[in-house]
């Protein structure tokens, strides 16, 4: 496998696997549709490609050899998706109510600084295709994944919609943000166990 394509392959990977912003988008795309998670589809995809292009030109070092930045992201993001999954838990799941607020550009750039599994990719790409080696290749690398990462978080926006139609009872629809919401809050916890407690 060339370069390239295993490049394409860990984006794709990465970008589509569960994890808080995609548990979002999800919700989003079933809660108000997907021109409503665009926003927010954007800013992950900017907030991921300028923390990946921060990481390639050395930021890690720099948040390695101060301990705390990472624990404060951890602490910081944590906080950021148990609002996200209260705002699900609490949701009423009538699309009429308006008690659906569409998350913002600046939410989805900031989650993605303030979670580690976004830290962890970029990292793990850095060393995996020595991004801080060669300019010119942490410029394509970040140019390939900034469309892949934009596909692939939106794609769960789509299937966000498309599920909202065999949703079509509030019932049904407040379980699932039910479910997603305990699911987001479950994370947060996790992410705060791993970084403090193991």
């Amino acid at each position: 496998m060339d370069q390239t394509a295993a490049m394409a392959l860990f984006a794709l990977t990465m970008s589509i696997s569960p994890g808080p912003v995609n548990l979002i988008t999800l919700s989003t795309g079933l809660n108000l549709g997907v021109r409503n998670a665009l926003g927010f589809v954007s800013g992950a995809t900017a907030g991921f490609t300028l923390l990946l292009f921060s990481i390639g030109l050395g930021l890690s070092a720099i948040a390695q050899r101060y301990g705390f930045v990472i624990d404060t992201l951890t602490f910081l993001g944590a906080g950021l998706i148990v609002y996200f999954g209260f705002k699900l838990l609490t949701s009423s799941g009538d699309l009429n109510e308006g008690d659906h607020t569409k998350p913002s550009f600046w939410q989805g750039a900031a989650l993605q600084w303030l979670n580690p599994k976004a830290w962890g990719a970029c990292i793990a790409a850095v060393g995996l295709f020595e991004l801080d080696q060669n300019r010119t290749t942490l410029y394509f690398f970040v140019c390939l994944y900034c469309v892949i990462c934009f596909f692939g978080i939106g794609s769960w926006a789509v299937f966000g919609s498309q599920v909202e139609r065999y949703m079509g009872t509030p019932n049904r629809r407040r379980l699932l943000n039910r479910f997603l919401g305990g699911t987001l809050i479950f994370l947060a916890v996790f992410l705060l166990w791993q970084q403090f407690v193991r």
